[in-house]
């Protein structure tokens, strides 16, 4: 949930417990379709529950927030890969066939699609978990009557048509969530801070600046690790960081000498966060400049400097795609149409558009 309990107290929930939660709803959707005649063999069934518990693992520090400042373009799901891979290794091949299915490499394609879709149950715990800790009801998913009303047609997830309601509202919630949650403007301020604290360390550190950190964080400050990189030794290091090496490091970072990191490590401790504005169109580069002059003037910095706390951009929200893995509905009469098609709420066809807004951060008055 990244910097989420800034603005709601009760989401301290971890990614053990989603995980757990996943493996907990792969079990349902597996005893679904086996009751309907879809055949799920045992070393099948063992393979997406350890697919979906493991989907996960490569997150680091702060979630998605921090996806690119520790490491350099490479996606959590590509760590995760990694950590699966490794895992294999030790314990003597057993992950094979998880991994495949993980990668979308098996023949059985809608295995790939429960771990790794547009209803997959990844989304399917996380939108009722995230709902339940935060108290935003709106994305509360009745996640048992989806699972109930799956079935598998040519080898595709499909949603028998008496479950086209719980469909449309799964998405709806999606959309409300990422607004109200995920995209949250304070959370996203707090977000955006603590992807500058990083990338102010690693500047000071490159000019051989003094920077105390864990031994796994100032790893990652000391080298510049990219998807290549990855090595068991490297992988390693990568599974001893969490939140805590971020923040005990934030601690120390705001009695640093330096201007930037001190200040942007107070900001987020004492939660005094910058200001946001979200708007509907592009933020002109006028409002940006005089801010940005207005902040040097003040503090007498460069307009470099200035950056780390005036700056502008862009979120968007796309709560259903229509060009891939589509959620299909079964009709009554055997025909399989999209999601999108079959509903009869034109908000459906709406939410496969993606919705882009633009944000400036600037310190309060």
């Amino acid at each position: 949930m990244g910097l989420s309990y800034l603005v709601y107290p009760g989401a301290h929930h971890t990614r053990f417990h989603h995980a757990i939660g996943c493996m907990h709803l792969m079990h349902k959707a597996i005893q679904v379709l086996r009751f309907k005649g879809v055949e799920i063999s045992e070393e099948e069934e063992k393979a997406l529950l350890s697919a979906i518990l493991l989907h996960d693992i490569g997150h680091g520090p702060f979630s998605h927030a921090m996806e690119h400042s520790i490491v350099n373009g490479v996606s959590h799901e590509y760590i995760s890969l990694q950590f699966m891979e490794a895992l294999n290794k030790e314990f003597n091949g057993t992950l094979t066939l998880a991994i495949k299915i993980f990668k979308g490499e098996y023949e059985r394609k809608f295995m790939n699609q429960l771990i790794s879709g547009q209803l997959d149950m990844d989304r399917a715990d996380y939108l009722k978990r995230d709902s339940f800790y935060t108290g935003v009801s709106e994305g509360n998913i009745n996640s048992e009557r989806i699972i109930s009303m799956l079935n598998v047609v040519d080898d595709q997830l499909v949603v028998e048509e008496k479950g086209i309601y719980s469909i449309e509202k799964f998405l709806v919630a999606r959309r409300l969530m990422y607004w109200q949650v995920y995209l949250h403007k304070t959370s996203l301020a707090a977000e955006q801070l603590l992807i500058k604290v990083l990338q102010r360390v690693k500047e000071l550190h490159k000019r051989g600046g003094a920077i105390h950190a864990s031994s796994a964080l100032e790893f990652f400050l000391d080298n510049e690790i990219g998807k290549t990189d990855f090595n068991e030794q490297i992988l390693e290091t990568f599974s001893r960081l969490d939140d805590i090496d971020i923040l005990s490091a934030m601690k120390e970072w705001q009695f640093h000498e330096d201007f930037v990191l001190s200040n942007l490590c107070k900001i987020l401790l004492e939660r005094d966060l910058l200001k946001i504005k979200i708007k509907k169109k592009p933020i002109k580069e006028e409002r940006v400049q005089a801010h940005l002059n207005e902040f040097i003037n003040k503090y007498n910095v460069t307009e470099n400097e200035a950056k780390y706390f005036v700056f502008s951009g862009l979120i968007e929200n796309q709560a259903y795609y229509i060009d891939k893995q589509n959620i299909h509905i079964l009709m009554k009469s055997g025909k399989i149409v999209d999601v999108a098609k079959a509903s009869d709420q034109f908000n459906i066809k709406a939410l496969s558009k993606p919705v882009t807004k633009y944000y400036m951060c600037y310190p309060k008055k």
